[in-house]
């Protein structure tokens, strides 16, 4: 019996030496090493962006600025995060009748059309809505375009410079629907501002 305990305890331990050579040292050099092929490089690393040879941010993850004055808010604002947590995503997961999601928006519009200058029925939907991630990076046309007053006054930008930025800067998203990365757009309006 215990010559028999001892023969399974050496195969177990030697399965366990093997799986984790294999899954644990093997398969991960593998993967990394395939990541390294020329064109998947980008992709493998979070298709990031980098902006005078630092790393500014992802194309493919919002985050939302934080200006450093918010009465001076330079930036385009991405669409609100359900967790309240850029490092984090995730969806609010709340029906639209819900009374704690409906408050929520009310409270996001209020703020939004304050921020912006606006009456609250002129914030579109996205502007106060989460995405399923709630790191979405682009916006749409129309929260854009409704942020281009209060970027071109806090950056010194004419509005009509403002609006080109954001032309150049929307794309088909997915299946033909525009959308306005906004980190793409927020580097060049920095980049504009400096110039």
């Amino acid at each position: 019996m215990v010559k028999s305990l001892l023969k399974q305890t050496g195969a177990g331990l030697r399965v366990l030496l093997v799986f984790t050579v294999l899954l644990g040292v093997l398969y991960p050099l593998g993967v990394w090493a395939v990541s390294r092929i020329p064109g998947l490089h980008d992709q493998a690393e979070g298709s990031l962006v980098t902006a005078g040879g630092q790393v500014v941010g992802s194309s493919l993850i919002g985050i939302d600025p934080v200006p450093a004055d918010p009465a001076h808010d330079p930036y385009f604002h991405t669409r609100p995060s359900a967790t309240g947590d850029p490092s984090a995503s995730g969806g609010s997961n709340k029906g639209g009748f819900n009374p704690d999601l409906v408050a929520a928006i009310e409270q996001r519009k209020a703020a939004i059309a304050q921020r912006e200058g606006v009456p609250a029925d002129a914030v579109p939907a996205d502007a106060v809505t989460t995405s399923a991630s709630g790191l979405d990076p682009t916006i749409s046309e129309a929260y854009a375009q409704l942020q281009v007053p209060r970027v071109a006054r806090n950056t010194g930008l004419s509005e009509d410079r403002v609006r080109q930025l954001v032309a150049e800067n929307t794309t088909g998203h997915g299946i033909g629907i525009p959308g306005v990365n906004v980190l793409g757009l927020n580097l060049a309006v920095h980049q504009a501002a400096a110039s």
